[in-house]
């Protein structure tokens, strides 16, 4: 149920294979038009722009965020990972942009909704329910959250999925990819085909409202006993293939706390890592959507609500492992093992130690110098984040070493890194020394 507050729009979301292609034909026109118009602006300037410069101009992001905000769907969601993930490599002004696909809530019409739910629930499917908010609470990239009381007076919170949503995932990401293509941003060093494939299977989950539901499910009985989380129940009467109904959990955005007092923002993180640490090495399932719409907080109380499961998945012995054997040699200040147990791992590449060994070592340094700190960690304080990413912008220009880990491994430090975000947004003091330092006889497997 991640999701965000809607506004007063609903527009129908298009349906069908050529409905969608024209979408992406126009996109790409207008991507086209726009590199065009930055060129001819850059050279009566005097300046020889790259492809890049032209590329990632404010106005390109604004057309991408357009166009994949109405379609909504895969295209959306990549929009929405590539908004998160790039936050400290793009510029601010284009990761600001971006990040309106993340608050860009453009509901279902009417008339759409109406058909929706009629072809899950039958023509007179209100009569099931004392009430029913016809205006959603909350939308997202592949449904929207309405909330309902029933006529035996429970309360739900119920998901219905945009229509053509899960049959045009594989087609949305082959024109997203044809898109980046496009760009010759890649090098040929990394295999596209083989994310892209990944990319579909996690979204036709993502897409499937029953297994959600097993994974939420799945959560509250690891998290049962433990008053820090709230995971809603599923209500499996009104759940079907597109609609998925749980119970209605009251809960502000995680997002509101930040002015809250530093105990609090700092509880609130030390949890969320603690849960993280427990998919990691104790679960053996994570939840690796690190979307913030995915968190809630009931101010009374401090518990955190939990919510959308769907990209819930796995987490494999050698993932768990490799993380294991990194931080325990970087608690052990062993510059040597963390470089090992990377490469295992396959965090990096063979040719980038070669090629690059005293910025990998450099790297290395300041990541051991800040996990190996006594004391709460100051996610606030974004020295290290900063110099790392110099490091690593350095390292990128040589496309020779672009590598690609694993895929089950990606997934997973795709969560750790949107906590880490979420932890700095917050403004969090964490100790993250002791959190990790607890689990070191705790082997995974």
């Amino acid at each position: 149920m991640a999701s965000n507050p809607v506004d007063e729009r609903g527009r129908a979301v298009p349906q069908g294979r050529i409905a969608r292609l024209s979408r992406f034909g126009a996109l790409a026109g207008g991507v086209a038009g726009g590199m065009l118009a930055e060129g001819a602006r850059q050279l009566a300037a005097g300046k020889r722009p790259s492809r890049t410069d032209l590329l990632l101009t404010p106005a390109n992001a604004m057309r991408v965020t357009k166009q994949l905000a109405q379609l909504r769907g895969a295209a959306m969601k990549l929009g929405q990972l590539v908004s998160m993930d790039a936050g400290d490599v793009l510029p601010q002004e284009l990761t600001d942009i971006l990040a309106r696909l993340r608050a860009d809530a453009q509901h279902m019409p009417p008339e759409q909704l109406q058909r929706v739910l009629a072809q899950h629930w039958g023509r007179d499917w209100r009569t099931r329910f004392a009430r029913f908010g016809a205006r959603p609470i909350a939308a997202a990239s592949i449904g929207q959250v309405h909330r309902a009381t029933t006529r035996d007076g429970r309360d739900l919170a119920i998901k219905v999925q945009y229509p053509g949503v899960r049959e045009s995932i594989d087609s949305d990401v082959d024109n997203v990819a044809t898109l980046l293509r496009l760009t010759g941003l890649l090098p040929d060093t990394i295999d596209l085909d083989m994310l892209l494939a990944e990319a579909k299977r996690q979204l036709h989950e993502e897409a499937d409202y029953l297994r959600e539901g097993e994974q939420m499910e799945r959560f509250r009985a690891l998290l049962d006993g433990d008053d820090r989380y709230v995971v809603p129940a599923l209500d499996t009467e009104f759940t079907a293939d597109h609609v998925l109904a749980m119970t209605y959990v009251e809960g502000v955005s995680i997002e509101r706390m930040e002015d809250a007092d530093q105990a609090v923002r700092d509880r609130l993180m030390t949890n969320l890592i603690d849960l993280v640490l427990r998919e990691l090495f104790e679960f053996g399932w994570m939840q690796t959507d690190p979307n913030f719409a995915n968190y809630r907080v009931q101010p009374e109380t401090g518990r955190l609500v939990l919510l959308d499961f769907g990209a819930a998945r796995p987490v494999t012995t050698a993932t768990a492992l490799g993380y294991h054997r990194m931080l325990m040699a970087g608690l052990d200040g062993d510059a040597d093992r963390v470089r090992e147990a990377s490469l295992a791992a396959g965090f990096m590449s063979q040719p980038l130690v070669e090629r690059h060994p005293e910025t990998v070592r450099q790297m290395i340094d300041a990541v051991m110098g800040e996990l190996g700190r006594d004391g709460p960690f100051d996610f606030a304080d974004r020295a290290v984040v900063h110099a790392l990413r110099e490091q690593g912008m350095a390292v990128a220009a040589d496309r020779a070493v672009w590598h690609l880990p694993p895929i089950e491994t990606l997934f997973a430090q795709r969560k750790i890194s949107g906590t880490a975000l979420l932890a700095a947004r917050l403004r969090a003091r964490v100790d993250v020394k002791s959190m990790v330092a607890a689990w070191r006889d705790r082997v995974p497997g």
